[in-house]
């Protein structure tokens, strides 16, 4: 039987086109980079540069983007096995503005459906998803089918007695993609029951659980059935709460913020290999901290994820490495990042 993989997500994925200018709106940008994107995918991306065994299920378009999204996914070592065409519905697109410190309008292109939420219960390999030591999932999966009966047929198969792995639910609250949003809750409530981790900023929580305050909220989902709650709290910091009574509640790393949209997806990733590492829980908030700095420094999300010996630089008091992408300078009358501004690690792409 073949070795199990370390981490397998299961959700989004498409192609991000990010504006080359910072700080001016999108209708005055007239050059872009292209990415790889998708929460769910950047999540696998960043565990695969921290070492670890990765792949993704989702679906694309039968088209050049879909080939693209193949491609990036086999430079950044994650298996793209489970990533299969629907011919008919195009591979996402999704751009952006850039307006450091804290602002990054996002204009999800995913009409009319996006071949992520095309995902068949009947298509999935149950036997490695329940093997895998980490299966990651989102909000997003749930809100159309048949991707929600596909997310919540993966969840019940691991959760089985004998299940040593770590189910993880990643919050992932996308009013936009629900057609009647307040129809969200129940199916989040469905998913936590399976979960042994749920991660959230304060928005997300809310739509979970109905809590907002941060220690309200990590009761919430502890009570919902999850053993380890994630609260992440943007400048504030993150709040982790396990039902053994261990806590741990760790400020921002201070970085000047040029694009805080991968900040989640890296904390995920780092998330990940923290837990799959066996380390203690405050020691695991750092880590994932200081990798969301990192990439909230940087322009792109997939391609910034960091790699280990630079969230150990960062976690030793050094500077936030350089970013692979070259970020240009932010014309005059734009507004700039101030030095030390937390990085928001609530922030996904």
């Amino acid at each position: 039987m073949p070795e199990p993989y370390d981490v397998i997500t299961m959700g989004r994925i498409g192609v991000d086109l990010y504006p080359l200018r910072t700080g001016v709106p999108l209708a005055q940008v007239d050059t872009f980079g292209k990415f790889l994107g998708g929460s769910a995918t950047n999540v696998a991306v960043a565990a695969a540069r921290l070492g670890r065994r990765t792949a993704v299920i989702t679906r694309t378009g039968q088209d050049a983007f879909g080939d693209y999204v193949h491609q990036a996914l086999g430079e950044f070592g994650v298996d793209d096995r489970w990533v299969t065409p629907v011919a008919a519905y195009p591979t996402p697109v999704t751009f952006c503005e850039i307006f450091p410190p804290d602002d990054f309008p996002l204009y999800f292109y995913r009409q009319p459906k996006a071949p992520d939420l095309e995902i068949h219960t009947r298509e999935l390999d149950l036997d490695a998803i329940r093997e895998t030591r980490m299966f990651w999932m989102t909000g997003t999966g749930l809100c159309e089918e048949p991707s929600r009966s596909a997310t919540l047929a993966a969840l019940a198969h691991r959760d089985q007695p004998d299940q040593s792995g770590v189910t993880v639910f990643d919050l992932d609250w996308r009013p936009m993609f629900w057609a009647d949003p307040a129809e969200a809750r129940p199916y989040y409530t469905q998913a936590l029951a399976h979960a042994t981790v749920a991660v959230g900023n304060l928005d997300e929580c809310e739509v979970a659980t109905g809590e907002r305050e941060p220690y309200a909220a990590a009761r919430a989902l502890l009570a919902a059935g999850v053993e380890l709650a994630v609260v992440k709290q943007g400048p504030k910091g993150v709040l982790a709460v396990h039902r053994d009574g261990t806590q741990a509640e760790v400020p921002p790393v201070p970085v000047e913020v040029v694009n805080g949209l991968g900040a989640g997806d890296a904390f995920g990733g780092a998330l990940c290999h923290g837990l799959l590492s066996g380390w203690e829980l405050e020691r695991v908030m750092r880590y994932a901290n200081a990798a969301g700095a990192i990439v909230a420094a940087r322009l792109a999300c997939s391609s910034a994820m960091p790699y280990a010996a630079e969230v150990d630089q960062v976690l030793a008091g050094g500077p936030v490495p350089p970013s692979p992408v070259p970020v240009p300078v932010p014309p005059s009358e734009a507004p700039s990042a101030p030095s030390g501004s937390p990085a928001s690690p609530g922030a996904v792409s």
